[in-house]
């Protein structure tokens, strides 16, 4: 798979995907279950890493450092979501039937962390080796 792509898709995940589920800011459902992470200003944060993560797309070789940061960052999230899925994972059903769009985020956000911190941090072990000593 093309890099750029792979950041670009990051880059709108983040961007598109929290206007989506949050439901531009309203899903109270969605910021409830998680308000220190998933505040409305931690959803704008998010959407600042993925705007930062299509700022680079194109470029992503230059910045093989900061593309390993934005691996940890993934790699913290992916650890939210299984801590929280391990204290609240038993309410999905029910949230499934009060907010469906809420209930998607909270199952899906972290494997999909996961799967975008791993390809982080595969192209910044693979642009790091390319780097001239």
């Amino acid at each position: 798979m093309n890099a750029t792509l792979g950041f670009q898709a990051a880059g709108l995940v983040n961007v598109a995907g929290v206007l989506l589920f949050s439901k531009a800011f309203t899903n109270e459902a969605l910021i409830s279950r998680s308000p220190v992470v998933f505040s409305r200003f931690g959803l704008v944060c998010i959407m600042l890493w993925g705007l930062a993560y299509l700022a680079v797309a194109r470029r992503h070789q230059q910045v093989p450092l900061l593309v390993a940061v934005f691996a940890v960052q993934k790699f913290m999230y992916t650890g939210t979501w299984f801590s929280w899925i391990h204290r609240f994972g038993s309410e999905l059903p029910r949230l499934f039937s009060e907010s469906p769009l809420a209930a998607v985020f909270y199952a899906g956000y972290g494997p999909t962390d996961l799967l975008f911190g791993i390809f982080f941090a595969t192209v910044a072990m693979r642009e790091i080796g390319r780097s001239p000593k």
